[in-house]
């Protein structure tokens, strides 16, 4: 779930370490194509620190100038691309067995690559692990679903207030901490306040697994096939 593709899991093996120098972990890698013909590839590259799976602009600009230093030697992908290095954001994506137990008792929408009990999306509060299974769950169920993590291809947190009050709070720790206050040379344009390394590139398609994603109605319909 790091990465979708073979191009993106070689990344990873690739950025893992430049971030765990950093004291950093890579949560999410997609190379992924241009939004304009013969335009540059997209590189997204979603980080977090180990400590508290919190990032500052700062952090973001670090990893970005050291993943820049690799690539500029190595030149492993072919071709232009725009780098972009982020934090995973309020609703972020979960991509690790470890995701599903640190944010247990919030929402999230789930979507796996086979179907289960006559589906393939799920939406419901996170309920942990067991073993290597993923734990939810769902309104109308009085027992918790549970799921392999290894058929999840999808997984990202609801923005709800819950989630909004949390991310609100890490904010103000950032700010009393003037975390984003440390790194002089580096511009974070608008984007600053997000902790994104923006590449000045407006048109960026961050393929965020957006709630577009699921098909509502689907679910619905799916909901009414198990209840007859």
């Amino acid at each position: 779930m790091r990465a979708k593709t073979t191009e993106d899991r070689k990344l990873i093996e690739i950025f893992d370490p430049i971030a765990e120098a950093l004291g950093l972990d890579i949560v999410r890698v997609r190379l992924m194509g241009s939004n304009k013909p013969d335009g540059a590839r997209r590189l997204q590259v979603m980080a977090e620190r180990k400590v508290d799976g919190d990032i500052n602009v700062a952090q973001c600009a670090r990893l970005s100038r050291a993943i820049s230093a690799y690539m500029d030697e190595a030149d492993p992908i072919t071709g232009e691309y725009i780098l972009e290095v982020s934090s995973p954001g309020i609703d972020r994506p979960l991509t690790r067995l470890k995701d599903f137990v640190t944010y247990e008792g919030l929402e999230a929408r789930i979507e796996l690559d086979r179907l289960a009990e006559g589906r393939k999306r799920f939406r419901g509060i996170l309920a942990g692990i067991e073993d290597d299974h993923v734990a939810i769950d769902l309104e109308g169920e009085e027992e918790t679903a549970l799921m392999p993590f290894a058929w999840v291809v999808e997984a990202k947190l609801i923005l709800t207030d819950e989630l909004l009050k949390q991310g609100a709070e890490k904010a103000a720790s950032r700010r009393e901490a003037g975390e984003d206050e440390d790194e002089d040379d580096f511009d974070g344009g608008d984007d600053a306040d997000d902790g994104v390394v923006a590449n000045d590139d407006e048109d960026f398609d961050y393929e965020a697994f957006d709630d577009d994603d699921f098909d509502d109605e689907q679910d619905n319909e799916d909901d009414k096939d198990r209840t007859q």
